[in-house]
């Protein structure tokens, strides 16, 4: 598989980023005069996974929120609720990491489309404009290619020092497994 400029621009960045961030770590709520080892620290590859990760959810919720008026499959319909119940309160939680962080949440739109399984605008607009069968062929195929790039993106965490990082990770990685699975099954109707 060949990688874009833009993808090895971006992983590049990352790399940089990560090594750069690797030894810091953010005491998030810590209540005075207490040890670090009685807080919750999320390292700086935690807080750049937050950044990447939250994009990546949104568009998946995007996604998923184009069901509602792009199908009329139930089983679609109901894999884009059980998505959009998953991955919003993570984008919740993750932001709320950055929020104590002081953190920025913003990583910037060109940044963002150049993570694993990130759609285009363009396929976003072919998606947006699908109806039906053909709907659900792209948002299969896209939400497949969307889950596996966050798999991916979250082997940076699954590895943290903080519980929390690693408990989202699991759950990451679980959830998003099975739906691949289930979805695959469901792409080989059409």
């Amino acid at each position: 598989m060949r990688l874009s400029r833009r993808v090895v621009v971006a992983i590049s960045i990352a790399s940089i980023a990560v090594t750069a961030l690797a030894g810091c770590t953010v005491n998030i709520n810590a209540p005075q005069g207490s040890s670090q080892s009685e807080t919750t620290d999320f390292s700086g590859m935690d807080i750049m996974f937050a950044q990447m990760m939250i994009p990546h959810h949104q568009q998946a919720v995007d996604m998923s929120t184009l069901a509602e008026t792009n199908t009329k499959n139930q089983v679609i319909l109901d894999l884009a609720a059980q998505i959009n119940g998953a991955q919003a309160p993570e984008i919740e939680q993750m932001t709320a990491w950055l929020n104590g962080a002081g953190a920025s949440i913003d990583m910037g739109h060109d940044m963002g489309h150049d993570m694993g399984g990130m759609l285009s605008d363009e396929q976003m607009e072919q998606l947006a404009a699908a109806k039906g069968a053909d709907f659900d062929r792209l948002y299969l195929e896209g939400m497949i290619e969307h889950h596996q790039g966050a798999i991916q993106m979250t082997s940076m965490i699954k590895d943290s020092a903080n519980a929390e990082a690693r408990a989202l990770a699991d759950a990451i990685i679980t959830s998003q497994t099975a739906e691949i699975e289930y979805m695959q099954e469901l792409l080989a109707d059409y």
